[in-house]
């Protein structure tokens, strides 16, 4: 675990991994498979806290920080973007957690009303998390530039 490199594909992957099995239990609850819809969305958390631990090893341990290098006119798009993901995924632990400890305490009135704006914020941080990831590590240089500045 001593590359820095293989952090930013492994936390997309998990980001993406955690979308799609939120879309699934989504899709799961609406067909009326309540016990699908629990294994999947606690599946959606645990993917969710993989991620937390790895990004949070990766900037803490690395102590790498990548700069949007791209295009000056996607600059303030991109900005936005990451604006809006990292106000709302400091809330969505908090958010997810309530949520699920409805859930399980079988109080569903108020899960449901929870998890009506919980589920779109939290696919939003995983979806845009996914975004953040391709602008900067495929779309433009940002990564192989802050990577060049790191001691060997």
């Amino acid at each position: 675990m001593n590359d820095p490199a293989i952090f930013p594909p492994l936390n997309a992957a998990l980001n993406g991994l955690a979308a799609i099995l939120m879309v699934a239990g989504i899709l799961r609850i609406k067909a009326g498979n309540e016990a699908a819809h629990k294994r999947l969305m606690l599946s959606a958390f645990a993917v969710s806290v993989l991620f937390l631990c790895s990004y949070l090893y990766y900037h803490l341990y690395f102590g790498v920080s990548v700069k949007y290098q791209g295009a000056d006119w996607a600059r303030t798009p991109y900005l936005l973007l990451l604006l809006t993901h990292t106000v709302l995924a400091a809330a969505v632990p908090f958010m997810v957690m309530r949520t699920i400890w409805l859930g399980l305490k079988d109080q569903r009135i108020a899960h449901r009303k929870w998890a009506r704006f919980t589920f779109p914020i939290w696919l939003y941080v995983s979806i845009t998390g996914v975004s953040i990831y391709l602008i900067l590590y495929v779309f433009t240089d940002s990564s192989r530039l802050a990577f060049e500045t790191l001691p060997a």
